[in-house]
């Protein structure tokens, strides 16, 4: 007998069935799908562990800018305060979208470590270093109604008043809690610390005249000096600054050696694929090192790095070795503790 014919229009059917069929396998296999997914896949979320109103924000928004041009999706900046950075360093460190980075700081980086007895994140264990964003210049400043001119005239002043005068900080193991616990160090003053859930509300109170001084980096603050709304009494500079070139750094004022400086780093969380860290490295770095950026940054009394991964991993260890026999002295406690 011959072998039985199909019509054309059922063959077509068929070939389209199986057609269909392959396509949905295809479709299906997940090894293909992820294979095929560029990275980033979706805008990028830069976590900044501390108020609107800081150094940190106007650092985040600056890199965050550039990043978004070159690297194929949006970076939004998203303000996690609390904690001294713990709530969000957590949360990025148990990001599961892959999509999620932060800005790590001195706070949460060198000094958390040394303040607190347990934390919620392991800062060599729970993330990667990505790059060094930037160096801040911190500004030591008071309430313009307070009789001083420069740092010796507050010394004075406050050991005639001990106790008697409170200097504000973004939180406990802040830059600006570390900062002016040096200063109190080299300067054996007693000054009552307030601590606050941010730099903004921080400063609110202190050109208010309910806070005496504060330490805080130089971008927040440029503006606020320049309209008298501040009168700052030192920096704490290794120079001094060409934005503020007749206020003497602390070393000038009696202090030799005396350097403070917040910095700030992009990290990922240690679980993302090493491929995608070193693209995120490479547009950060990129980026930082950019004119857009430094000339953003210089025009608020920040300096750009841009440094590679092992050389902000580098500088971190440096840091923490730095800073824990000063958090030890300084006997810097966690709020509550």
């Amino acid at each position: 007998m011959p072998a039985p014919h199909n019509p054309p229009h059922l063959a077509l059917s068929r070939r389209h069935l199986l057609a269909q069929g392959l396509a949905t396998t295809l479709a299906g296999a997940p090894w293909l799908g992820h294979a095929q997914t560029p990275w980033p896949a979706k805008p990028l979320r830069l976590v900044v562990p501390f108020a609107p109103g800081g150094s940190s924000e106007i650092v985040a928004r600056s890199i965050a800018g550039e990043m978004a041009k070159t690297i194929g999706q949006n970076v939004f900046v998203d303000n996690k305060p609390g904690a001294a950075g713990n709530i969000a360093m957590q949360e990025v460190a148990n990001a599961e979208d892959g999509h999620t980075l932060i800005l790590g700081h001195i706070g949460t980086l060198a000094v958390n470590p040394y303040i607190f007895s347990k934390l919620p994140y392991d800062p060599a264990r729970d993330f990667v270093p990505v790059t060094l964003v930037s160096k801040v210049p911190s500004l030591y400043v008071v309430h313009p109604d307070l009789p001083v001119k420069d740092l010796k005239d507050f010394v004075a002043y406050a050991k005639g008043k001990p106790g008697q005068l409170n200097y504000g900080s973004a939180g406990n193991g802040s830059a600006g809690h570390l900062a002016f616990e040096y200063l109190k160090m080299v300067t054996n003053t007693f000054v009552v610390h307030v601590p606050y859930r941010g730099t903004g509300p921080m400063l609110t109170d202190l050109m208010s005249g309910r806070l005496q001084a504060a330490s805080v980096g130089a971008p927040a603050l440029l503006p606020f000096i320049k309209a008298g709304k501040l009168r700052c009494i030192a920096t704490g500079t290794a120079q001094r600054l060409p934005q503020l070139p007749d206020v003497p750094t602390v070393a000038e004022q009696g202090y030799k050696g005396f350097e403070m400086t917040q910095w700030y780093g992009l990290l990922a969380p240690a679980k993302w694929p090493r491929a995608n860290v070193a693209k995120l490295e490479a547009e950060a770095v990129k980026a930082a090192k950019g004119s857009v950026v430094k000339d953003k940054l210089s025009a608020d009394t920040a300096l750009a790095v841009g440094s590679s991964a092992a050389e902000f991993e580098a500088f971190i260890l440096s840091e923490q070795a730095r800073w824990k026999p000063v958090i030890a002295r300084a006997q810097i406690k966690p709020e509550g503790a």
